[in-house]
């Protein structure tokens, strides 16, 4: 039809495919390979730090690129595992396989279910100073935790307080060839990332062979990961293979793809079968930290590097994305995943044009699987422990808290909470932050700002809207400051900040004017808008006085005795049904 606009298609891969250009190929296929060649060894990585068997990072590497492919609307973002994920499994899936794939597949179901009822605006309730202790404290225990594989010392507990203490007692079992390539490590891996922040970028107009210098050192500092860990591997192997080997590695990976099946509902016990809903009892508040943290990973890396390339995402649609990617991945044994902000930085680095880089990106992972796993063996334990420092450390904002105190001191109470309980346990601490943020924002909600000019009248200023909670603090200021006055005098309540009210409201403004009027006072309002007004309208309030405005309200104070019975704009001089 003329005129008519075509249908937005549901599907986010239909918006750019039909017009998809053969000059994006080529940037797809490089930004697909760069975030591979990072996401091998980090899938090996974070399976060890979520306490699971490698290859279960592996599995859970390639089957969010895929479904990200057809219902991602950013083209940067990546799905997989992450560091602070496979924190959460560690506390949640008890280093099990079974319930790690489990919880994925509940944390997929509850994900697709907030975005199909476009539930992704109580992420907004988890303020920016929680996150910012969460991760901070996060980056610091996932680092300690990493640090008995550099060292190369065994049964160190899981809790970071016994953690510390035993690590610190059994300092001296340290394994020298452990420790040295551990550093050694972590020092290739910080020389190579300082390298690529401070490659310039080469100029068409500049030699060919200088390009090229460029091109090279960005590449190697780019997939910095695979270099380290292959050549940790080499080495590890060329002790093998003189007889000798004071490395701790890997050890052998199973060969081939995962099986592709529904998740277990039940779990193998000494002592029986342990049954669906006790393994969701296991998992209590995971249930819900899990799901929410992924979702808040996602979302914040999809608008951080939306706002940066200059487009726009679909809040709810990565919701859903995120959510079936789980799902989906549980079926090929799968832990959570979500957004990974450093693959995602490697993919817009390396240009990529559109959601199809994560295809070249799977298939890597696959192909991993299928014919690579006999060499991760040699891959020693000090070097995975490595690529996740230097992926989490800098997750630590240390600035956070110096901005804080300079910009609002009170946000330093949420975040110190956060970062103090997350050293306890991850869950404590996120819920103890949120409730803290929660509490901060009900009273400022309970104890709006007044402003209060005296005058021939006092002028009362709210400067917010008015809710059930702040009626009480409101009608304390007013009466108190009236009545105080020499001689009392009567309020004019600018209402101008008002954009609603609620039912208790209205019934406890009833009062105040009762109230001033058994002290032969009055009460009028001005600016107040369309809605509030028609509430109040409706509510038929004995004595009710509007003016347009400030000016128009002390006017007429001014003109003639404030008397509700010669205001033209009085609503009502009847008895308010309201008040009984």
């Amino acid at each position: 039809m003329p005129g008519s606009r075509c249908p937005r298609p549901a599907l986010p891969v239909l918006r750019w495919l039909p017009r998809y250009s053969r000059a994006w190929l080529p940037l797809d296929l490089l930004a697909g390979l760069a975030v591979g060649l990072t996401a091998v060894p980090q899938a090996l990585a974070y399976a060890e730090l979520a306490g699971l068997p490698l290859q279960y990072g592996l599995y859970s590497s390639f089957m969010g690129c895929f479904v990200y492919f057809f219902l991602g609307t950013a083209k940067d973002v990546t799905l997989g595992p992450t560091a602070i994920m496979s924190l959460l499994v560690s506390s949640y899936a008890f280093h099990d396989p079974v319930y790690a794939v489990l919880l994925a597949f509940l944390a997929g179901c509850i994900q697709l279910a907030m975005g199909l009822l476009h539930l992704g605006f109580l992420l907004d309730f988890i303020s920016c100073p929680v996150i910012k202790g969460f991760t901070s404290a996060a980056s610091i225990t996932i680092s300690f935790n990493q640090i008995k594989n550099i060292l190369g010392l065994q049964g160190i507990p899981r809790q970071f307080f016994l953690q510390v203490y035993e690590t610190l007692r059994r300092i001296g079992e340290t394994r020298a060839g452990d420790a040295v390539l551990g550093l050694a490590c972590l020092a290739a891996l910080a020389a190579l990332r300082a390298m690529k922040s401070h490659l310039p970028r080469a100029a068409s107009v500049e030699p060919l062979a200088a390009r090229i210098s460029c091109q090279i050192v960005w590449i190697s500092a780019t997939a910095r990961n695979a270099l380290v860990v292959l050549f940790a591997g080499l080495v590890a192997y060329s002790f093998e293979a003189m007889g000798s080997q004071p490395l701790t590695l890997t050890g052998s990976i199973p060969r081939g793809l995962p099986a592709f099946h529904p998740p277990h509902f039940s779990t193998a016990a000494p002592n029986g079968t342990v049954p669906f809903h006790s393994m969701v009892q296991d998992m209590g508040v995971g249930l819900a930290v899990v799901p929410l943290m992924g979702l808040l990973e996602t979302i914040a890396i999809a608008k951080a590097f939306a706002s940066q390339n200059g487009y726009r995402i679909d809040p709810n649609q990565e919701l859903l994305a995120l959510g079936i990617a789980n799902i989906l991945g549980s079926f090929v044994s799968s832990y959570p995943i979500t957004g990974s902000f450093g693959r995602t930085a490697v993919n817009a680095q390396s240009g990529v044009c559109t959601p199809a880089g994560g295809l070249v990106t799977g298939a890597l992972v696959l192909l991993s699987l299928a014919y690579l796993t006999s060499l991760f063996y040699y891959i020693p334990k000090a070097a995975l422990a490595a690529v996740i420092i230097s992926a989490v450390v800098p997750m630590f904002d240390a600035g956070i808290f110096r901005t804080l105190w300079r910009v609002k001191r009170l946000d330093l109470v949420p975040l110190c909470v956060t970062f103090l309980f997350c050293f306890w346990e991850v869950q404590y601490g996120i819920v103890a932050g949120v409730l803290v943020s929660g509490i901060l924002l009900l009273y400022s909600i309970a104890r709006p700002p007044i402003k209060v000019s005296e005058g021939d009248v006092l002028l009362v200023q709210p400067g917010s809207s008015l809710h059930f909670p702040a009626i009480e603090c409101l009608r304390d200021t007013v009466c108190s400051r009236a009545l105080a006055a020499s001689p009392p005098r009567s309020i004019i309540l600018d209402c101008c900040h008002i954009s609603s009210i609620d039912y208790t409201v209205v019934v406890g403004l009833a009062e105040l004017l009762q109230e001033l009027r058994k002290h032969g006072l009055s009460l009028a309002f001005c600016g107040l808008k369309g809605p509030v007004l028609q509430v109040l309208l409706s509510a038929d309030l004995e004595g009710f006085q509007h003016f347009p405005s400030q000016e128009e309200a002390e006017r007429c104070r001014g003109a003639e005795p404030w008397d509700s019975r010669t205001d033209p704009f009085s609503s009502t001089t009847e008895s308010s049904g309201l008040i009984q």
